[in-house]
């Protein structure tokens, strides 16, 4: 049973942020059909799905029938979003009983009076849904000062430079800086592990299934979703050698070897 599983609806996006790595893949969105071909062969493997790898979740055109079917589903839905649609979709998400989680990428506005907006946006969504506001990436602390103030006024609340709760079911949350992985990096290290077939996997919007969401070309290919069962898929001697590989601190496929990330997992590296 996997904690979570990201599902890719869509790897186009209306903006160009330099901090997201972008892909080489044809750019496309998932078809309803094939999000609930994908939701039937889930089930059973986690009640949690996020819609999130790449791309901008609410430009997909039929987001409404999309979460429709999470909720018909009984899966619970977190949303990732840089929130410039988010004030075109409020209603399709409060609709949706399903979607606990929206996480919005304030590094995503360059201005702060967008953010200002954004914050108003925020108030409609409904209050049993929580909101995860992240704070990444942003080269200057002066700005970091000034977002901080800006929450700080907008919910009556002294802050400081760490995660804090705003609000009833609204939080700030400070997100380390990451490089994403690149095939064509030196690589890192060989050892070390990950949670990637441990708690989460992640299906591209072809339906590729990879062990993570940093995964954003699709390189760790373990098969194909739209094509194979899942459970042949985690039982195929890719997905086996690599879960066993990570039970012994190993990294046996080249982009693993080049992450960065995979120091978050272990203690003794996290600040190295």
């Amino acid at each position: 049973m996997f904690k979570y599983v990201y599902i890719e609806i869509t790897n186009v996006c209306n903006l160009n942020c330099t901090f997201c790595k972008g892909s080489k893949r044809p750019k496309d969105f998932m078809s309803v059909d094939s999000f609930k071909e994908i939701l039937d062969k889930i089930k059973g493997y986690t009640k949690y799905i996020n819609l999130h790898v790449l791309g901008e979740p609410l430009m997909h055109p039929e987001i409404d029938d999309i979460l429709r079917l999470a909720e018909e589903n009984n899966f619970k839905v977190n949303i990732t979003t840089n929130g410039k649609l988010l004030d075109d979709n409020v209603d399709v998400i409060n609709k949706c009983k399903s979607v606990r989680q929206v996480n919005i990428s304030l590094h995503s506005f360059n201005n702060i009076s967008d953010i200002k907006d954004l914050l108003e946006v925020v108030d409609k969504i409904r209050k049993d849904c929580y909101i995860s506001l992240r704070l990444w990436n942003l080269k200057s602390k002066n700005n970091n000062d000034e977002v901080i103030n800006l929450l700080s006024n907008h919910y009556n609340k002294k802050m400081g430079d760490k995660n804090d709760k705003l609000e009833d079911n609204i939080y700030l949350d400070f997100e380390e800086q990451f490089k994403w992985p690149d095939i064509n990096d030196d690589i890192r290290s060989e050892e070390g592990t990950c949670y990637g077939l441990r708690t989460h996997i992640a299906i591209l919007v072809d339906g590729t299934v990879v062990p993570c969401c940093l995964d954003s070309d699709g390189i760790i290919n373990l098969g194909n979703i739209l094509k194979d069962d899942l459970k042949d898929i985690l039982e195929g001697e890719k997905s086996k050698n690599i879960k066993k590989n990570f039970q012994n601190r190993k990294l046996c496929e080249d982009l693993c070897k080049r992450c960065s990330y995979i120091k978050r997992f272990d203690i003794s590296k996290r600040d190295k």
